[in-house]
């Protein structure tokens, strides 16, 4: 498979997400036997889980553009706040029409 032809949202992902992503599949989805693996709580996994989920949500979007989707990561991520980056994505859209 050409570079061009793996999905953003495979790109996007780290190693690590990557590897957890693999783990995940080879222990059939179950949270209970990652929770074991990586020797963390069950709440600990979902949220894991509900991130990567995002990420991969976040870079679906085929209409969004990179500067947005990045503007996005930063909220899952927690290094700005929903309502930062809502002001900083309509700003951008707004510079961009005109």
């Amino acid at each position: 498979m050409e570079r061009e032809e793996i999905p953003s949202w495979v790109l996007a992902l780290d190693k690590e997400s990557l590897e957890f992503i693999r783990k995940f599949i080879l222990n059939s989805g179950s949270l209970k036997n990652m929770s074991n693996l990586y020797d963390v709580s069950y709440p600990t996994v979902r949220a894991k889980l509900d991130r990567l989920i995002k990420k991969i949500e976040v870079h679906s979007q085929e209409d969004d553009v990179e500067f947005v989707n990045m503007i996005k990561e930063f909220v899952i991520d927690e290094r700005i706040s929903l309502d930062v980056a809502k002001v900083i994505i309509e700003k951008y859209r707004k510079e961009k029409d005109v």
